[in-house]
């Protein structure tokens, strides 16, 4: 019997099926109207083609006619996604796994080159025979799969490494729960995700949803990423640790402060992937993290790119905040987040440190702030400190561009460098400081410490000027009858002091000078520097040579001097030689800002010196409270500069030492034990040192899971009185924490405290 057909079309497909089969009176007289909205081929499959989706069946048995439906499997049906779990709780397995549990995030936050779970809810069975899934995941604003910043993942019978890819790993009815991987070499950043499906009825795509945003970082767990790090104490300390300590003052007065890094802090993470999209530099760069923290560098300064600080280094800070105020980096960063890239005011080195460690560990970048005493500032690429002298060894102001930063503070990143020679990897020197432009831009770095180490000056990125900074020797010239300039002496250990990190693990400090150079006047030390100022701008110097049978040494007398008190130094000299040796040491003591950089001279004196044969001599040397009082600035710093010439040998003497004048801590002190949840009552005490009164006085407290930064104006301290607060705060997390305090005021720099709180679970 011949069977009838009727054509049914659509603007995508054309089926023929058996007539009858339709629930219609009369096939003949269909009519197909255009639907009001564009149906996909699986639509009209499921509107028109009932034999294909179900089977129906009459009970001869019903009274009333009515016909039974029984529902058969949906394999031919359209296959879409109802739901997509990511599984990003804090404590659930992908957060745990990817060490992403402390962000405050509601997104899924993974790292890159390891698997993670999600389920997904669909419309009907998946068949494995038929039907095919992919993810779709698109970073930055001009996603391009050739870039690698869109990602089609694809479905596959087993995992393999360092590739994309996804597996079904467990189904239930309509749910599947997929393992992912990703490429260990992705560029980090936020990707947004869909869901493609495609099964012989049609494909479908899930519409994009913020809440399936996912937040890649990099891996130090996974050894294929270029920032593995093989060391897990190392990995807790470089970047799960959120509080630090950064080091300041001189490298015999060596002074510290805890910092809140607060990278897993709310809308931190997203503040940093802003920065990153802020520099212009397109998503597909952001895999590489030696592209990525030479970028940031940049952009946690403001002078050329609108970045997250704005340095001051003036001692006025009305208009903003004073840089020794800050006591953490999270309120910085959310500032700038918060007000669409408007620079915050105001940072000086630790601050640009402190922010930079915040953001790097934020994104997965091992990372550390290291501060280096007696800091070379080489600004003529001569790879030497120059010290130019009158003929009255007096120093010429004018002329000293070179600077020597009584402490500087950058930053180590760690990660492979395939771009340097094999054994430049590891830790590398990146500085957000706004000192000199890298290729017109004000960045450092990275520079490979191990090239450093080696005066490899010639390898990238501004290796040397971070030489400079920790080896460079100090020269001393003299301007002669004629105008010109001749070397006088050359201080071989001059720069590069105590450089100092906190030690893994503890609040102790780690000196890791001998990662940066060699032991002074070694072999090794000299053929680094020799080989490094090949490529400066003066060669020759060396060949420098003068009678050393007398030497000349500064020194600390007793216990480090307060501020608004007398400072005392001793001046030791002593004659090696068999004969007299006499001479006048000019004095002179500045002021300076701890950058190198001078303010005010606030005494000259001259000492006149008669050794007899093998004699020693120790001068004392005072400076009164009245010579400084009105002339200092930040971080209390001051300079003496001693320079005389040998009567006998012209021997020319001529040294320099750098002390600060101590301020007094914040004491905290807490009343009863610290539980969650539970009010605890901490008792702030501080006297004021000076025989003067501090105006304007302003507190400011801060601790990561005990309050938010609070800021408590308390007016005018008068001279040498005691002060008292008390501050409530209920904790929120329990395990050790730290409570900060700073204080604020014009007359009276870098103040703080810190108390140790060990928080008990309710």
């Amino acid at each position: 019997m011949p069977v009838e057909t009727l054509s049914i079309r659509n603007s995508s497909a054309i089926g023929r099926f058996p007539a009858g089969t339709l629930p219609l009176e009369d096939p003949e007289k269909v009519k197909l109207e255009k639907p009001k909205t564009k149906w996909s081929c699986g639509t009209w499959f499921r509107q028109c083609c009932l034999c294909c989706c179900r089977r129906k069946t009459t009970d001869a048995g019903t009274t009333n006619g009515a016909t039974e439906t029984t529902e058969m499997p949906e394999t031919g049906t359209l296959l879409e996604v109802r739901s997509v779990d990511l599984l990003k709780s804090n404590n659930g397995q992908n957060r745990l796994e990817h060490h992403t549990d402390r962000y405050r995030s509601e997104n899924l936050i993974i790292r890159r080159g390891q698997t993670f779970q999600m389920l997904i809810e669909l419309s009907r069975p998946f068949n494995p025979k038929t039907d095919k899934l992919n993810l779709d995941l698109k970073l930055g604003n001009l996603p391009d799969v050739s870039k690698g910043t869109h990602v089609i993942v694809p479905l596959v019978e087993d995992l393999q490494d360092s590739c994309w890819e996804s597996k079904i790993v467990e189904q239930k009815g309509k749910s599947i729960k997929l393992s992912v991987n990703s490429h260990p070499a992705a560029p980090i950043g936020k990707y947004r995700l869909s869901v493609a499906t495609r099964s012989p009825t049609g494909e479908a795509m899930t519409p994009y949803s913020p809440e399936n945003d996912i937040y890649m970082l990099f891996n130090p767990w996974c050894e294929d990423d270029s920032v593995y790090m093989d060391n897990e104490e190392e990995r807790k300390e470089y970047v799960l640790n959120d509080m630090g300590i950064i080091y300041y003052g001189t490298d015999s007065q060596i002074g510290d402060r805890p910092w809140n890094f607060g990278q897993f802090d709310k809308n931190i993470l997203p503040a940093c992937l802003f920065l990153l999209e802020r520099s212009g530099a397109p998503a597909s760069g952001w895999g590489d993290p030696v592209s990525v923290v030479r970028l940031l560098s940049a952009m946690v300064n403001a002078p050329d790119d609108s970045g997250v600080l704005i340095g001051n280094w003036s001692g006025t800070y009305d208009d903003g905040m004073a840089p020794t105020f800050w006591s953490g980096s999270s309120d910085i960063l959310r500032q700038y987040y918060e007000n669409g890239g408007t620079p915050v005011k105001y940072g000086q080195c630790w601050v640009f440190s402190g922010v930079t460690t915040s953001v790097m560990r934020c994104l997965g970048i091992p990372t550390r702030s290291v501060t280096n005493f007696e800091s070379a500032h080489d600004t003529d690429v001569s790879l030497t400190t120059d010290i130019y002298l009158d003929e009255n060894y007096e120093p010429i102001e004018e002329l000293n561009r070179d600077s020597v930063w009584n402490f500087h503070v950058w930053n180590d990143c760690w990660m492979a460098r395939p771009d340097l020679p094999t054994g430049m990897g590891g830790w590398q020197v990146v500085d957000a400081t706004p000192q000199e432009t890298s290729q017109g831009v004000f960045r450092c770095g990275p520079a490979s410490v191990a090239a450093v180490r080696n005066g490899q000056v010639y390898l990238k990125h501004d290796t040397p000027f971070v030489f400079a900074e920790v080896n460079s020797d100090k020269i001393y010239w003299q301007r002669t009858t004629d105008g010109t300039f001749i070397p006088v002496q050359v201080k071989k250990k001059a720069v590069g002091h105590c450089i100092s990190t906190k030690a893994v693990g503890s609040d102790q400090r780690e000196d890791i000078t001998h990662l940066y150079k060699h032991p002074e006047d070694s072999e090794e030390e000299r053929i680094a520097v020799e080989t490094a100022c090949q490529y400066g701008s003066k060669s020759g110097i060396y060949d420098v040579s003068s009678a050393d049978d007398v030497t000349l040494q500064i020194t600390m007398d007793g216990e480090e001097p307060q501020l608004g008190a007398d400072a005392k130094l001793a001046i030791t000299v002593k004659n090696t030689s068999a004969e007299q040796r006499t001479f006048n040491l000019h004095g002179q003591v500045a002021v300076m800002y701890y950058t190198g950089v001078y303010k005010a001279t606030v005494k000259k004196d001259q000492i006149p010196v008669d050794l007899q044969p093998n004699e020693a001599e120790t001068v004392e040397w005072c400076l009164s409270y009245d010579h400084y009082k009105d002339q200092l600035v930040d971080q209390a710093m001051l300079m003496l500069t001693l320079t005389g010439r040998v009567t006998q040998t012209k021997q020319v003497l001529a040294t320099q030492f750098r002390f600060r004048l101590r301020t007094p801590d914040i004491v905290i002190k807490t009343d009863g034990d610290a539980v969650v949840g539970k009010e605890l009552k901490a008792t702030i005490v501080f006297r004021n040192p000076l025989q003067r009164a501090l105006k304007n006085v302003k507190f400011r407290f801060e601790g990561l899971g005990l309050q938010s930064v609070r800021e408590v104006s308390y007016g005018n301290i008068e001279r040498l009185a005691t002060v008292t607060l008390t501050e409530k705060f209920v904790p929120l997390e329990a395990g050790p924490q730290k409570l900060l305090a700073s204080l604020d005021c014009r007359q009276l720099p870098q103040v703080h405290g810190v108390a140790n709180i060990v928080v008990k679970a309710n």
